[in-house]
């Protein structure tokens, strides 16, 4: 199948220009001056498929490089599969996602990845790939890092929270830094005092103080500092690069520029719900309803300037991605776990489906630019994972991951408006964005377009990732 994408506007992380894109089989075969033609033929009239983009912006399709699709988690799973959180991200415009297959202490590494390889294979609509959670490093966990990388697992996650169940202390921390240092594997680090923060929690529940808000409070912005600047010390020493997820508190990304500015190898990611939400207005929700909005990092205070803060950061390169950290959870019978303590509620916000739609309203009110938009959700990842030249790029020999992207369309969300996940709620409810995305191509073939979903489980494919392009 030969697809000619012609009359858009070609956008990539260093630039914007008008081009048409051919596309065969499954792989970008050309980015032609528009109207060009290919030794002597007509394109249009010698191909299987146009796709008229004039008016709007081409682009590589979107990567998400944190996601946690059927994670087991206090007592319950997120609500999203394998097949219906790709097929959610692919109605977005993402088309690859990362997962994390999971590793508990007394568990096997290998067992926990392969567990992942069945959950997903044969199941997602998009490209997958994964990390390695290791929450439980000792002797055997160590040894099992270094088959990582021939599974084409080049980067695994450390949790500095979650007593008991991933939690790992500085110890353990500095073996596994020295370890991936030695075979160029990125640690991923969940930056939070997990120990302190028990306590503030177990003091906030004694004192009858059990609703969703309390949640942030427990997690105060200062045990994310704290935990940050003690991930970057320990990386230091070991000499590792670090790459510290989900990023919520002004003072964290203050760290983490820090380092930056001393030459330290160390990179942070973001969410879009700490661009847009807030401890007061989404947490404080009357009642029971801010459950909704939990998630670990919390969001954090407007007041305090933290999500402004964070746009800045995006715009400086003080933070380097987006992702979602998508881990949905209904509220029946899921979240509502934690009613009478705030402790039991799952944690986990879904936003597979959106991220491409919330970033792309940053351009729209000028927090960054279009070129950064492409470069925060798909050109970084690619290059930051091991996936660069295949993904995150509209370029000769590419996959054919494209999204045509409408600047003059409209997207509202909402679970009755654009809504496919899992979920009987919507986290986005009543957001809406100047832009709508009208074509999703993966690897050549159409996903969505105007006539709807064109999707099925078994298309994605497994990403076997290279090393990062940002070790050093």
């Amino acid at each position: 199948m030969k697809t000619l994408i012609t009359g858009g506007t070609v956008v990539s992380a260093t630039g914007r220009g008008a081009a048409d894109v051919l596309v065969d089989g499954e792989t970008i075969a050309a980015v032609l001056q528009p109207g060009s033609t290919l030794l002597g033929f007509d394109l249009a009239a010698n191909v299987d498929r146009v796709v008229d983009a004039t008016g709007k912006y081409v682009i590589p399709g979107g990567i998400d490089a944190h996601t946690h699709m059927e994670l087991p988690f206090g007592g319950t799973s997120a609500s999203d599969t394998f097949e219906t959180g790709t097929r959610a991200a692919a109605w977005g415009g993402t088309t690859s996602i990362i997962d994390f297959a999971v590793q508990r202490t007394g568990e096997r590494v290998m067992d926990g990845l392969a567990a992942w390889h069945e959950k997903a294979a044969g199941r997602c609509a998009v490209d997958y790939g994964f990390h390695q959670i290791i929450g439980g490093v000792d002797d055997d966990a160590l040894k099992a890092m270094e088959g990582l990388v021939r599974e084409g697992v080049s980067s695994y996650k450390l949790f500095m929270a979650y007593p008991g169940v991933f939690y790992s202390d500085d110890a353990q921390i500095l073996r596994a830094m020295q370890k991936a240092a030695d075979l160029g594997l990125l640690t991923m680090m969940h930056a939070e005092n997990g120990p302190a923060i028990d306590v503030l929690a177990a003091q906030l529940v004694e004192a009858g103080k059990t609703d969703p808000y309390y949640h942030g409070v427990a997690r105060a912005w200062q045990l994310e500092e704290e935990a940050t600047h003690r991930a970057i010390m320990l990386a230091d020493v070991a000499r590792a690069p670090l790459y510290v997820v989900h990023v919520s508190a002004k003072q964290a990304v203050a760290q983490l520029a820090a380092a930056r500015d001393n030459g330290k190898n160390v990179f942070g990611e973001t969410c879009p719900q700490y661009l847009y939400l807030s401890l007061e207005e989404q947490l404080g929700a009357v009642g029971f309803e801010g459950a909704k909005w939990v998630c670990s990092t919390p969001l954090r205070s407007r007041a305090e300037g933290h999500q402004r803060h964070m746009w800045q950061a995006l715009r400086t390169n003080d933070i380097q991605m987006v992702s979602t950290d998508h881990c949905p959870f209904c509220m029946k019978g899921q979240k509502e776990l934690g009613i009478g303590d705030f402790r039991a509620i799952p944690n986990g916000i879904g936003s597979v489906e959106h991220r491409m739609d919330l970033m792309y309203q940053g351009v729209v009110t000028g927090q960054i630019t279009l070129e950064r938009w492409v470069e925060l959700t798909s050109t970084t990842p690619a290059r930051m994972f091991g996936l660069y030249g295949r993904k995150g790029v509209i370029a000769p020999g590419a996959d054919a991951d494209v999204v045509v992207y409408d600047p003059a369309g409209h997207t509202s969300i909402g679970l009755d408006a654009t809504h496919h996940m899992n979920m009987d709620h919507s986290a986005w409810e009543g957001f809406e964005v100047d832009g709508h995305v009208d074509v999703v191509m993966s690897r050549g073939d159409v996903l969505v377009d105007a006539d709807g979903y064109h999707g099925r489980p078994g298309h994605g494919r497994y990403l076997e990732r290279g090393l990062s392009q940002y070790l050093a």
